[in-house]
């Protein structure tokens, strides 16, 4: 069953609490690695991140030491600090690691010590792969059910509700509209065509640093913005990006809104688009202030020209933020009627 990131933050602390390794499998590029650094940051716990597909046997086990006459292993510095350290102990790509290194995590992962050093009591194991649903799209090795049984595993299926979330404060205002208005050039999902570029979130990631250092937001849809956008995340989707920018100084805004700009392309608007202007509406926080009374009525005319998932969302942030917008808005009479009674008929089952 496939898992989406928020339900899986939510239930691997009862994991963590058992103190069983955790193997996430999912795509590349869809943040597996960030999830393991943000779980950690909650608990306080530093991460050792070790790639275990560039790793040998001797990285792993370590070196031999002549000790009177018997032989004993001393462990590597990042193992030693597992053991003698509460941390968050990560092994990625663990399905590109040899033979050798695989077997060797048998032991640290179901007995959770390795040539006689044992970890820390408070030290977790995640592990991530790409194998598992979509691993005929990867060069991996299957793991089989002796090696899977270690671990407890989450096939990973990030929603774009997790994206989103994720990026709301992090990446440029054009790459967040974009990708909720276009959520489908987020990630490929259908097939994979040999050495063609396709985008992940990891890449719509780096593009947006790439865009944020070096100012090409700041002149629109240039060419040399497609081009560095199709190196991140190909051809189709640098070039519905690059239409997006060129037009998005014609997006409606908090203002439109307020100041009944946006009712003359009320109809012309789908669903996404008023979700997009809703969120826009919050994060400007001006609902938090007491709005005047043109602001009110823009809104509540705003209100019952849209369709009534969207209009009791708009509510609902009105309402969340500040009571008195809330009554004034409840009172507000419309072309439509009073907000109350359209609240009312939204509200009330139809026969």
């Amino acid at each position: 069953m496939a898992t989406d990131f928020r339900t899986f933050i939510d239930v691997v602390p009862y994991v963590c609490d058992a103190h069983f390794p955790v193997l996430m499998r999912g795509r590349h590029g869809i943040g597996k690695s960030q999830v393991v650094y943000q779980i950690a940051k909650t608990m306080n716990l530093p991460v050792v991140e070790r790639r275990a597909s560039q790793m040998t046997e001797g990285d792993l086990v370590g070196l031999p030491v002549v000790s009177g006459n018997s032989t004993k292993w001393n462990p590597p510095d990042w193992f030693k600090f597992a053991c003698d350290n509460p941390c968050v102990l990560f092994f990625d790509e663990v399905d590109r690691a040899t033979t050798e290194v695989r077997q060797g995590l048998f032991e640290l992962t179901d007995s959770r010590k390795l040539n006689g050093h044992r970890l820390h009591k408070d030290t977790l194991i995640f592990a991530a792969v790409n194998g598992g649903k979509h691993g005929a799209n990867y060069s991996v090795a299957d793991m089989d059910p002796a090696e899977l049984d270690r671990y407890t595993v989450f096939d990973l299926e990030p929603t774009v509700e997790d994206w989103l979330t994720w990026a709301k404060d992090r990446v440029a205002s054009e790459v967040y509209d974009f990708i909720q208005h276009n959520n489908k050039h987020l990630e490929h999902n259908g097939d994979i065509e040999p050495n063609k570029v396709y985008p992940s979130r990891r890449s719509w990631d780096r593009l947006n640093k790439t865009l944020n250092l070096s100012g090409l937001l700041e002149h629109g849809a240039t060419p040399e913005l497609y081009t560095v956008t199709s190196a991140f995340v190909g051809l189709e989707a640098a070039i519905a990006f690059n239409d997006f920018v060129n037009n998005y100084s014609k997006q409606v805004t908090v203002d439109d809104l307020l100041t009944g700009r946006v009712l003359k392309n009320v109809s012309k608007m789908d669903v996404s688009s008023h979700m997009a202007l809703i969120e826009k509406l919050e994060d400007s926080k001006i609902l938090n202030d007491d709005l005047d009374s043109t602001k009110i009525q823009n809104l509540a005319e705003y209100f019952c020209q849209i369709p009534s998932e969207t209009a009791m969302v708009l509510f609902t942030k009105i309402t969340t933020a500040s009571e008195q917008n809330a009554v004034a808005l409840h009172q507000a009479n419309t072309s439509k009627g009073i907000v109350r009674d359209i609240l009312v008929s939204m509200l009330t089952p139809k026969s």
